[in-house]
């Protein structure tokens, strides 16, 4: 939530007065962004568990039940009475909140809609996301592209589009030829990255690139923090802030820093107990700590590729190593490399092999010579507020 929230503060800021929907969690950081909140009324949401699904199939039908299918009746009812009091410019929704898009459009609201990663939809030129490829090269790679996006599209709207349709009828709209239709029936896709990260592509005439949101979660931002002493390269380790099965993992990098003549900081977030990880002398293991404040001090972050988390090191200039886990992290995975910027090794990889993937970075200046190059741009498309909110103000 860290992007989303950061639009909202962005916007509180500008002097807009914004109205956030939400699970319970999100109340005080909804307020602490200046946005008066309101509780989506069924409660909490379903849990993500895409780390113990190994199939397509069963990863589509998780994604639509807890994030696209299950929340939307809800988010719809919810939506449309907080429009028919509020009476708002314009409704901004996050990616999955299709209910929300769906209640807009029945009460002829302009809605934006936010994409918090690299371009996720399908475009010519654009890798079928969660394949983790690189942008095709002659006949073969384009049949690749138009393969895999078929492919895609036809297993999300298996689960999907049906009950969207549905949804759609109640609230006295027309059906969509395919779930991500509803996406693009926004007046804007606002695109939280930077260009220079992703891949060049035939975006819809209403896509546009707005820069990322640095921004670091609420609960990172007073936690207390010290590396272990000593003048040693610094590496963070930042894997997901939620879990994604990734305690084993973890412990492989933790041991691969042990050695290595480095001083490692790893931060587990809320999903995992520090506790859990046996941390060797260079190697201190907390809940939490501002990234951007550690970034600014490390020469290497080892993390699982999520968005943030990626582009944020770049900004920094810090170069990467990658274990990517699932979701986007491939695709970040190879945004990375094919710019230079770092290594991916499996999620599995054994300790030795992390630690050699860490070793070479560290040893090599072309890695921090290509992250700061991407990075610089990324920085400054996040300083410029104006692509974000020229857009929203439009």
């Amino acid at each position: 939530m860290p992007p989303e929230l950061g639009v909202a503060r962005r916007l509180a800021r500008r002097g807009h007065e914004v109205v956030m929907l939400g699970d319970n969690s999100m109340e005080e950081q909804a307020t602490g962004a200046g946005a008066s909140f309101r509780f989506w009324t069924d409660g909490e949401t379903g849990e993500i568990r895409d780390w113990a699904l190994h199939t397509p199939m069963g990863l589509a039908r998780d994604m639509f039940h807890n994030m696209i299918g299950g929340p939307a009746p809800q988010q719809a009812r919810d939506t449309v009475s907080a429009i028919d009091e509020v009476r708002p410019d314009l409704v901004l929704t996050s990616f999955f909140a299709f209910g929300a898009m769906v209640a807009a459009e029945s009460r002829a609201v302009a809605f934006d809609v936010l994409l918090p990663n690299t371009y996720p939809l399908p475009a010519k030129g654009m890798p079928q996301v969660g394949t983790g490829f690189a942008p095709a090269k002659g006949p073969l790679g384009a049949l690749r592209d138009r393969m895999t996006t078929f492919g895609g599209t036809k297993l999300i709207d298996r689960y999907a589009l049906a009950p969207l349709n549905e949804l759609r009828a109640e609230h006295r709209l027309a059906p969509v030829a395919t779930t991500w239709e509803q996406v693009h029936h926004a007046r804007r896709q606002l695109i939280l990255t930077s260009s220079a990260f992703d891949f060049p592509a035939e975006l819809p005439a209403n896509a546009r690139y707005v820069g990322p949101i640095l921004d670091d979660p609420a609960w990172t931002s007073n936690a207390p923090w010290a590396p272990p002493a000593g003048e040693a390269p610094l590496v963070l380790v930042a894997m997901s802030s939620t879990f994604q099965n990734h305690v084993q993992c973890m412990q492989r990098i933790v041991d691969a820093l042990g050695s290595l003549p480095v001083r490692g900081l790893v931060t587990t977030g809320p999903s995992i107990d520090p506790g859990e990880i046996r941390a060797p002398a260079n190697v201190t293991v907390v809940a939490a700590a501002p990234h951007h404040q550690v970034m600014a001090r490390s020469s290497l972050v080892v993390t699982h590729g999520g968005h943030g988390t990626v582009v944020k090191a770049l900004a920094a200039g810090v170069p990467l190593v990658i274990l990517h886990h699932g979701r986007d992290q491939s695709g970040n995975a190879i945004r990375v490399t094919s710019r230079g910027a770092g290594i991916a090794v499996p999620r599995g990889a054994a300790a030795p092999r992390i630690a050699k993937a860490i070793t070479k970075v560290l040893a090599t200046d072309s890695y921090r010579a290509a992250a700061v190059k991407l990075g610089g741009t990324i920085a400054r498309d996040a300083a410029n507020g104006s692509l974000l909110l020229d857009e929203l103000e439009l």
